[in-house]
C-alpha cells in the first residue's frame, strides 16, 4: 500500500526526535598484516555486532549511570578493586562490561532492566564474510577487503526500517581509531533511507544528527555495550 508521510511545518518544539547510540562488539578484521586468515585467534573474533539502542530519555539515563557509578565508587567494598581505581581510567571513567567486575554488572543490567529502552543487533559471520570476499577475488583480483564495508553494510542493514517515523535522529555512534568517519556513515544512512522510500513510496525526510564520540563520552554508548555484551 501508498504510504503518506508528508508533513506540514513544524515548530522545534513539537517536532519528533529520537535518540539511537551505535556501538559494536568484536571487530571487521580477516588477515594479519602478511595476508594470514586469522578469524578466531586470540585478539579476532569469529562474529561482529552491531548494536543499536533506543533511547528515548537519554539525559535521564545518563544522571541515572553517572549516579551509580558514584553510588559505587564510594562504597567500601569497592575500594580495592583494581578497576575501580582512577589511575586504571576504567569503571572509575566509565562503565564498560568487559573491564566492570561482575557486582558492578549486576548493579548495570539491574538499572538498565527498569527502563523504557529498544534494543537491535545485526550479527555477522565472519567465516562466511571470508567465503565473500574470496569469490569476489576470484572475480575482481584486484578487489581488497576493508573492515570498513563490512561497518557501512551493517549500518545499512540495522537502520533499513528505523529512520522515518520521526522528524529528527539524533545518533551517536562510538568512535572506531583515529579518523572520523561521520560522513561515510552518513552517507550509509542516507542510502538506506532513500532505498526504503523508494521500495516503499515513502516521502520521509528526517534531519539526521550524526556524531561520534568515545564510550567514556557518552553514558547512552555505555549502556548500548551492556547489552552487546
Amino acid at each position: 500500500p501508498m504510504i503518506d508521510a508528508s508533513r506540514t511545518a513544524q515548530p522545534v518544539s513539537s517536532r519528533s526526535v529520537r535518540h539511537y547510540f551505535l556501538d559494536e562488539a568484536g571487530d571487521g578484521v580477516l588477515f594479519s598484516r602478511t595476508g594470514r586468515v586469522i578469524i578466531g585467534n586470540p585478539g579476532c573474533s569469529r562474529f561482529f555486532i552491531l548494536g543499536l539502542l533506543d533511547v528515548p530519555q537519554p539525559e535521564k539515563l545518563a544522571q541515572d549511570l553517572e549516579n551509580l557509578r558514584a553510588m559505587l565508587l564510594a562504597d567500601p567494598y569497592f575500594e580495592h578493586v583494581p578497576s575501580m581505581q582512577p589511575e586504571a581510567r576504567k569503571t572509575a571513567r566509565a562503565f564498560h562490561a568487559t573491564d566492570d567486575v561482575p557486582e558492578v554488572r549486576r548493579e548495570v543490567f539491574s538499572l538498565l532492566k527498569g527502563r523504557d529502552l529498544r534494543f537491535f543487533a545485526v550479527v555477522k559471520s565472519k567465516c562466511r564474510l571470508l567465503e565473500y570476499v574470496r569469490q569476489r577475488n576470484e572475480r575482481d583480483p584486484t578487489y581488497r577487503y576493508n573492515a570498513n564495508e563490512l561497518y557501512d553494510f551493517l549500518v545499512r542493514l540495522l537502520c533499513k526500517t528505523l529512520l522515518h517515523k520521526n522528524d529528527e535522529y539524533d545518533i551517536c555512534f562510538a568512535k572506531r581509531g583515529h579518523s572520523g568517519r561521520t560522513e561515510a556513515l552518513r552517507t550509509a544512512l542516507e542510502a538506506t533511507r532513500r532505498r526504503f522510500n523508494k521500495q516503499y513510496s515513502f516521502t520521509s525526510s528526517p534531519r539526521l544528527n550524526l556524531r561520534a564520540w568515545r564510550s567514556a563520552q557518552s553514558p547512552g554508548l555505555q549502556a548500548a555495550d551492556y547489552f552487546l555484551w
